[in-house]
């Protein structure tokens, strides 16, 4: 199934189809916030039109900030409109790079909008950046208002379709290190992904999303942004994303999109409630499982939820089983990256397998290089890094592939696996290579929040890990017999070079703003090896224990 549509036609074609419709929905201090179709075209019309009327040049890029919101779409929405090029920032990134990223796409114009370090964003904006302030109070000292400009100018009723391979948008990879890179999206990528998007995953009707994953991110772009447009989904924002599991409930999508950390969580907080061996018993009871089943799945929100997908990195093998095992719901793990639309392989429902992030896609062109890495090629890959030539080249083979950076491999059935980042393997001081990725992956378990393998130059690898909360208060004798066995079982299916030696535990929570993971939370490998590097070596030496606490505060 093919789109024909641009994004902006794609709204002005919901809009003429269901103007009365509820789109956006969006929980405020008075109560809720909403746009129907007809009102949000409206909206973006004027702000297209007070775009113009600012007299940049044509394709000029324009940043947009602050928390998820229906500001933020349709910001997005008005700045195509107007011929421009939109350029996501992260909420919570560095000063550092929110300046480079604005001073690297020449940005003209920005959005602002609520965020709590909206201080540090203002301050980070130079003087020559247009300003203009989205409607909400704690968004002062612009150069526009967004009130005043939808008051001042009438909205644009024509839209001039773009030629497909012009530009559309930049999203800045967070990546683990180095500078940001601006990978070009042009109106081709996104129509090819729209379509792909429906074609393996067709509205059922009545569709209702939840945006919370940053929308600078290009998962959260595609599949709630363009997923909505396609679905004629509504879509609600969450306001605060520590009250997740509270609009979750409230909202019940009917599809939902998360990174592993977040399943995970949800997985942690069930068995808060009752043990994951008494639920198990309890679901051998065939009156029993139905009830408490449809008791839990409304409890979390997700007793309409029709798919879940899991992206961004490896799931835990532990956690995908709760879901299918206790609660009935296969997680959909996919895989892509921004450079291609997040479009290469996904497991849809009815072909999963546990462990693999599915088959790739007929249309995606997927291959396997002599080295593992995989490639891909299609029409929603990027044509290259912004301003950044050499990185372009880099990326693609000679013959037009582009390269992931993943290593993997393909099963008998087809069935993909990644084995590993080509950067992230290291070598051990006995000279021997190992991938932490699969290794992570098997060790994930109930106790540990966040985990990350390092092993560059010592004898043999490490685990450095977060407990959860509940991990924290269980006896420490008891916990750690729990974690030494969880090391036997992983060890068991390793080789010798492979096998965690220790269990290094830190008190630390690795969050974004403290540089611990990318805003998509990503764990940064080489922070967590450069802030622990001196435990990590006193733990290393340590012949007597297994499992090695940190005195780091």
């Amino acid at each position: 199934m093919s789109i024909q549509e641009f994004p902006v036609e794609l709204l002005m074609l919901n809009t003429s189809r269901t103007p009365n419709d509820i789109w956006l929905r969006q929980p405020t201090n008075e109560g809720e916030l909403t746009f129907t179709w007809g009102q949000a075209a409206e909206e973006v019309g004027r702000i297209a039109a007070a775009l113009r009327a600012m007299n940049l040049p044509s394709g000029s890029s324009i940043a947009i900030s602050g928390r998820n919101s229906i500001h933020w779409f349709l910001a997005d929405f008005a700045i195509a409109m107007a011929g421009h090029v939109s350029v996501g920032l992260y909420p919570k990134q560095s000063r550092a790079s929110t300046e480079y990223i604005l001073d690297h796409c020449e940005a003209r114009a920005i959005f602002i909008g609520p965020s709590i370090d909206l201080a540090d964003l203002q301050a980070a904006v130079p003087s020559n950046i247009t300003k203009i302030a989205m409607p909400y109070d704690e968004v002062v000292d612009c150069d526009f208002r967004w009130q005043d400009l939808i008051a001042e100018h009438a909205p644009i009723t024509e839209y001039d379709r773009p030629d497909p391979d012009s530009l559309m948008t930049l999203v800045y990879t967070s990546g683990t290190t180095g500078n940001p890179k601006g990978v070009m999206m042009s109106y081709r990528n996104f129509q090819f992904a729209s379509g792909a998007f429906l074609k393996w995953f067709p509205s059922n009707g009545q569709e209702q999303l939840l945006s919370y994953l940053p929308l600078a991110h290009l998962m959260e772009r595609v599949c709630i942004e363009m997923g909505s447009l396609i679905w004629r989904a509504k879509v609600f924002f969450v306001s605060d994303i520590d009250k997740l599991g509270e609009q979750l409930r409230g909202v019940a999508p009917t599809r939902f999109f998360g990174v592993p950390l977040i399943y995970s969580r949800m997985h942690g907080d069930i068995i808060k409630s009752i043990p994951q061996k008494k639920l198990e018993q309890l679901m051998r009871v065939p009156v029993v499982r139905g009830i408490l089943r449809r008791k839990i799945l409304t409890t979390i929100g997700f007793q309409n939820v029709r798919s879940c997908i899991s992206g961004a990195a490896p799931i835990p093998v532990s956690t995908m089983r709760f879901f299918r095992e206790i609660l009935g719901i296969e997680l959909l793990e996919g895989y892509g990256m921004s450079e291609n639309m997040a479009y290469l392989s996904a497991c849809i429902p009815g072909e999963v397998r546990i462990g693999s992030v599915g088959k790739p896609f007929p249309d995606a062109d997927v291959r396997i290089a002599e080295d593992n890495e995989i490639q891909c090629r299609h029409q929603g890959c990027t044509v290259g890094y912004f301003k950044e030539p050499e990185k372009t080249l880099q990326i693609f083979t000679e013959d037009g592939y582009l390269r992931t950076g993943d290593k993997g491999r393909l099963d008998e059935d087809g069935f993909l696996y990644i084995i590993g980042r080509v950067k992230d393997i290291f070598k051990t001081a006995k000279g021997k290579y190992v991938s932490p990725a699969p290794i992570e992956g098997a060790f994930s378990r109930d106790n540990i929040d966040q985990l990350c393998l390092v092993g560059m130059n010592l004898t043999q690898p490490i685990m450095v890990v977060t407990l959860t909360a509940d991990a924290r208060r269980k006896v420490r004798h008891d916990l750690e017999s729990e974690l030494l066995a969880d090391i036997a079982i992983v060890n068991e299916s390793l080789e010798s070079h492979e096998k965690v030696a220790k269990l290094l535990i830190v008190p630390d929570c690795w969050q974004p703003d403290n540089g611990f993971m990318t805003p998509t939370l990503k764990v940064k490998r080489n922070i967590v090896e450069e802030r622990y590097r001196e435990v990590i070596l006193q733990a290393s030496s340590d012949r007597k224990n297994f499992i090695v606490w940190s005195k780091i505060e």
